[in-house]
C-alpha cells in the first residue's frame, strides 16, 4: 500500500506498530514488514511515513 490509500487520520481504530504486532504474533519485525510487502497485512501510514496496523485486523489475525 502506497502513501495516500489509506491514511490513518481517517480510521477511530487502535493502531500498533510493527514492534507490537511482532511481539503478539511472536516474530521478527522484519516478518512484519515482508508480510505487509506480500500483502498479507494492510499497513496503514502516518504523516511521517511509518508503517502503523489496525489492532481490529491484527486480533482477528490470530484467532
Amino acid at each position: 500500500m502506497r502513501w495516500g490509500q489509506d491514511r490513518m487520520d481517517n480510521d477511530n481504530d487502535q493502531l500498533m506498530t510493527p514492534a507490537e504486532v511482532a511481539e503478539a504474533f511472536r516474530v521478527d519485525t522484519a516478518t512484519v514488514t515482508r508480510w505487509a510487502r506480500a500483502g498479507l497485512l494492510n499497513p496503514v501510514f502516518t504523516l511521517g511515513g511509518h508503517r502503523r496496523y489496525r489492532a481490529s485486523e491484527i486480533s482477528d489475525r490470530l484467532r
